[in-house]
């Protein structure tokens, strides 16, 4: 069976996490691809019209497009036309669509320039649904039956949906529909309004309370980087969840359509590239981790003492061909060491590890660190699918075909990614630096000061290759320890993580910005020299925002300032191709070819790390 994710790119998104609407660009919903509303990892809701009648029966509607508010609602705009004989458009109707995290709404406007009032009915259908997320994504969805209750249904176990219809009359069979009967007055409009509340009570998490983030002061920033920003902070706000019974276990939720849950990879990035504009997100997410950490060996989990999960859903959940992930699953070679850094990030922001509670996360991060990062004793950190059932690649970059010789052959694991050593590395020293400042175990700090020095040698030693263009850090170690040798933008998360030297550190930073590698938006996944190089390859071509935000950040820290500006202005310019809400991923063609910047059809957008880059962007460009 051949796996089909549904393409999404023209779609219009509503979210306010666990909550999310995905319509057609006229807001209606027909049940295709991802088109629905989505609570938590069920789809709830898989057809949504709405139509109006005057006295001579239905009139034109013509979609007019999509605003988007800055506070991530969005308007639905259609012109009406009467059956009064008049050949223009006189009439409008509006849909306000607002998400929260216990539902979703609209408040629909009529008006019309006529000289006198007219009867009209107003009718919403809906049809409801309880198909499972990971179905959708797979291509192979098909629709779920509900029991229909009044004026609402069930959805699974506990779950329900209820309708809040003021002065409609609610009709069902198969569907159900809302119909108003509204007297639209001369010159005038007319209002309606509903509204879904949604209860599961089996979802892991629940919508944060908090108030949206604030936006932080930019110093002489121009109006594309201020929309940026704006955009940026309202899709993280939408993105918060919290654990439903510790409302200070605060973190983004990956991203949507498909990853709106916790994800330790995503949610530490994504708090890491925000800290220059908030440090509480930063705390909130260190904890819901250390509240979650590995305390046992279990192949099924991935879990091992110490380790940070990879992600949390409510249920099992089959990726098909062979993928059976646990609700609770723990592979993920890099979100370990990514929480140290984190850590050491809030702390050089001035958070107190021992006042928030934090120090014993680092033991048991750094425990993971020195006894199950590196399975094979080869003084690498690797991972490899022991359960037969989980994903084969534990990176970020965890498609299958993702880490590739520069031939285009795929590499065998276990496999040892280069970013990682990196992560590594840097955790050690940071961590170094924390035990002696807050845990007074200066034996600790020179252990991991130690550990640090002894993986750098071994990196050296192993890591570099060198082709037609000169030396560069190899992609990963394969499973015979041999260098893949795909040039990647994997080795620009090394800059500022104090494994290279500041020669080797110019090497990567020249690589990166050649024209193999950087579009003119962002670095490409793997240069164009490789065989396997195509645009819209997930992994192998195209621009991932916040690779080339981490990268970006990575050259802010080693003092290359410049190529740093000329990333960010790249993403600006891709940010003004994509309404200021940057998407998870897209095309790897020139900026030389096109504009706007071509989509990856099935990129998720809102997303958490992609819209955090805004900040990473804000900074390289001096207005933070």
């Amino acid at each position: 069976m051949t796996l089909r994710q549904p393409f999404l790119h023209d779609l219009a998104a509503v979210l306010r996490a666990p909550t999310q609407v995905w319509s057609a660009p006229n807001g209606d919903v027909d049940g295709s691809g991802v088109q629905g509303a989505f609570f938590g990892d069920h789809r709830v809701l898989r057809g949504l019209g709405v139509g109006v009648q005057d006295a001579e029966g239905a009139v034109e509607l013509a979609s007019a497009g999509a605003s988007l508010r800055p506070d991530g609602s969005v308007d639905f705009h259609t012109v009406v036309r009467w059956q009064d004989g008049t050949a223009d458009p006189l009439g409008a109707l509006t849909r306000h669509r607002v998400a929260h995290p216990g539902g979703f709404g609209e408040r629909i406007v009529i008006s019309a320039s006529l000289p006198r009032p007219i009867e009209v009915t107003l009718t919403v259908r809906l049809v409801p649904d309880n198909t499972p997320l990971n179905l959708i994504k797979a291509g192979v969805e098909a629709a779920r039956p509900v029991t229909l209750q009044g004026n609402g249904w069930t959805f699974g176990a506990g779950a329900s949906a209820t309708l809040d219809a003021p002065a409609a009359t609610i009709e069902h069979d198969e569907a159900i529909t809302l119909r108003w009967r509204l007297t639209l007055p001369a010159f005038g409009q007319v209002a309606a309004q509903w509204s879904l509340a949604l209860r599961d009570p089996a979802t892991p998490f629940v919508g944060s309370a908090a108030a949206p983030l604030a936006a932080p002061a930019l110093t002489n920033a121009s109006s594309s980087l201020a929309r940026l920003v704006a955009q940026s902070l309202a899709d993280l706000s939408s993105l918060r969840l919290c654990e439903r019974t510790e409302a200070d276990r605060t973190f983004f939720a990956a991203g949507a359509p498909w990853f709106l849950t916790l994800f330790g990879r995503d949610s530490l990035i994504a708090a890491r590239l925000l800290l220059p504009a908030d440090t509480e997100m930063a705390i909130g997410t260190l904890r819901t981790l250390a509240g979650r950490q590995g305390t046992a060996v279990d192949v099924d989990r991935a879990e091992q003492p110490g380790k940070i999960l990879h992600e949390v859903r409510a249920a099992t959940l089959d990726l098909q061909q062979g993928t059976v992930l646990p609700p609770e699953y723990y592979g993920t070679v890099d979100a370990t060491p990514l929480w140290v850094l984190l850590l050491a990030d809030a702390v050089a922001a001035g958070v107190d590890p021992v006042a928030e509670g934090l120090m014993d996360g680092l033991h048991g991060a750094l425990t993971w660190l020195r006894d199950h990062s590196d399975p094979d004793g080869d003084g690498f950190a690797e991972y490899y699918d022991t359960s037969g059932h989980g994903l084969a690649n534990q990176g970020w970059k965890d498609s299958g075909d993702s880490i590739r010789f520069a031939d285009g052959r795929v590499a065998d694991g276990p496999i040892a990614l280069v970013e990682v050593q990196g992560y590594c590395h840097a955790a050690a020293i940071a961590g170094a630096d924390l035990l002696e400042r807050f845990a007074d175990d200066p034996a600790g700090a020179a252990f991991w000061r130690d550990w640090a020095a002894r993986l750098k040698a071994r990196f050296h030693e192993q890591f570099w290759v060198s082709d037609a263009h000169g030396r560069y850090p190899a992609l990963a170690l394969d499973r015979q320890k041999n260098a893949v040798t795909g040039v990647a933008s994997n080795m620009g998360h090394l800059l500022g993580t104090g494994l290279l030297d500041a020669d080797q550190e110019a090497l990567v930073v020249s690589r990166l910005m050649s024209p193999e590698m950087f579009s003119g938006y962002g670095i490409r996944t793997m240069s164009t020299d490789n065989v396997a190089y195509w645009p819209t390859r997930y992994h192998v071509g195209s621009v991932w925002t916040h690779d080339t935000a981490m990268i970006i950040d990575g050259m802010l820290r080693a003092g290359f300032d410049a190529p740093a500006r000329t990333l960010a202005e790249g993403l600006l310019r891709a940010a003004e191709g994509f309404d200021y809400r940057l998407p998870e991923l897209f095309g790897g063609q020139s900026a030389d070819e096109v504009f706007p910047p071509l989509p990856y059809p099935a990129s998720c957008r809102p997303q958490a790390w992609a819209a955090a880059s805004g900040i990473t962007v804000a900074k390289a460009l001096g207005a933070l």
